[in-house]
């Protein structure tokens, strides 16, 4: 007997249109591994999708490879996860099972789980939704856990949240669940959610297993991971981990502390420049205050046209800034003083020809300040929202 861990696919996570068909490749790419592989059986501990209701190309390929597996008679078992269940119930998950191309394993009724067979290896499956932030912790306060630790067999356990006892630093205020949250006595236990790859036998427990995202899901994880993969599993619980790197990724930081926005960009260029990164995914981060000149003068599309022929270039400058927006010091007081000495001294550095600055800050953030009326449509307050701005902006007539 032999399966697959998937978790944390996040078909459609990403903005960038090249990097979204990376993350569907990765997942048409595991497939065809364990296609290969001939495993009997594939785990999707959450978040195949990264939204409830995804648009329907995700929903279009991500159910052609599902069928491919289902020609190939290796079911799909999984759970939603935190991005791809919804309050209301509403997922496409549910439209998937339903058309038979796999099985979702949380089922729960009077706080009891119920089990699910796999028909080719007698295997028994159960597990436990993951929900946004951290409301699937009441299911685990409630779960009556007795019936699952007594049942016989080959078993199985879906979850969607972090360990306690197994949380990295970077992740030590994330909401989690002990390891005693989870039922005793199982062989394996598919988590997914932290994007890190864990594997530990536990004693009373099994074999607790992340397999991290099946592909990287923001710039962090590009520049730490390169790439994603899965577990493969025995029944004797031997893992393999495997990676997933459809593309070649090439990262780089620059410091640019005490530089002019043109000395920065001038060094950016000229570093790239001397590697080949065609066909690559390039992730550039920049950190550091300008000695003069404004952020927005590096000019981030020309360093990234100089560039030849890459797969798809990504920029993070959330750390860099300019002199003039470094942090203001002012004496303490109440809210209005503070936010108005603070506009006064940013405004020092700012050129406002054509009208008052002060003022037109001032406007922008009492609009900001506006709550919806009571009784008054979401869709109406919106409107009214859009209107003012328009008003205060002055474009009344560019506007229609």
């Amino acid at each position: 007997m032999k399966f697959a861990h998937f978790s944390d696919v996040h078909i459609g996570g990403w903005r960038e249109e090249p990097m979204k068909t990376m993350q569907l490749e990765a997942f048409q790419k595991g497939v065809e591994i364990c296609i290969g592989e001939k495993v009997d059986f594939i785990l999707i501990a959450g978040d195949l999708f990264n939204t409830a209701l995804p648009p329907i190309d995700q929903i279009r390929d991500v159910a052609a490879s599902l069928k491919k597996l289902r020609d190939e008679y290796i079911t799909v078992y999984l759970i939603p996860g935190s991005h791809d269940f919804s309050p209301s119930g509403k997922t496409m998950i549910e439209v998937l099972e339903k058309a038979g191309l796999c099985h979702n394993v949380f089922k729960l009724k009077n706080n009891n789980l119920q089990f699910t067979v796999d028909a080719k290896t007698g295997v028994k499956l159960t597990g436990i939704l993951g929900l946004a932030c951290g409301l699937d912790k009441r299911i685990y306060e409630k779960l009556d856990k007795s019936n699952l630790e007594k049942e016989p067999g080959f078993k199985i356990f879906l979850f969607h949240t972090i360990i306690d006892e197994y949380k990295p630093e970077h992740l030590k205020d994330i909401n989690g669940e002990p390891l005693s949250s989870l039922p005793k006595g199982f062989n394996y236990y598919a988590g997914g959610h932290p994007h890190y790859i864990f594997a530990k036998k536990e004693d009373e427990y099994g074999l607790v297993a992340y397999p991290g995202a099946l592909f990287p899901n923001n710039f962090m994880e590009l520049e730490k991971f390169k790439g994603g993969g899965f577990y493969i599993v025995d029944e004797k619980l031997n893992y393999n981990h495997v990676m997933i790197m459809n593309k070649e990724v090439e990262c780089f930081k620059f410091d640019v502390d005490k530089k002019s926005a043109s000395e920065a960009e001038s060094d950016i260029i000229k570093e790239i420049k001397k590697h080949d990164l065609k066909g690559k995914i390039t992730t550039i981060r920049v950190k550091g205050t300008l000695s003069s000149g404004k952020t927005s003068d590096v000019n981030f599309k020309k360093i990234i046209e100089s560039i030849k022929d890459p797969y798809c270039v990504l920029t993070n400058k959330a750390k860099l800034q300019s002199r003039e927006f470094e942090e203001v010091e002012v004496e303490t007081g109440n809210v209005e003083d503070v936010e108005m000495r603070i506009i006064s001294e940013h405004l020092k550095n700012l050129d406002f020809n054509s009208f008052n600055g002060k003022d037109f800050a001032v406007n922008l953030m009492n609009l900001m300040n506006k709550e919806k009326d009571e009784g008054e449509r979401k869709v109406d307050f919106e409107s009214r929202l859009v209107s003012d701005f328009i008003k205060s902006l002055g474009i009344e007539e560019v506007w229609k």
